[in-house]
């Protein structure tokens, strides 16, 4: 009786390497729409203001 089992040692650490690079495939992908996301985003007119108010100090400062 021979008890050899057939398994390879490098198909599961290459079996476990695909893994990892699918969900490292999946986590950017997520990431990628994330982004997409917020770069659309409409940008608030709290914050355009804010900009509108530094642009004139700015400007009136390089006038003077």
């Amino acid at each position: 009786m021979n008890d050899f089992k057939d398994t390879n040692p490098r198909s599961d650490e290459e079996h476990g390497l695909e893994e990892v690079r699918l969900r490292q495939q999946a986590i950017g992908v997520k990431l990628r729409h994330l982004f997409d996301e917020v770069v659309n985003e409409p940008i608030p007119d709290e914050f355009l203001e804010i900009l509108r108010k530094a642009d004139e100090k700015t400007q009136s400062k390089e006038g003077q």
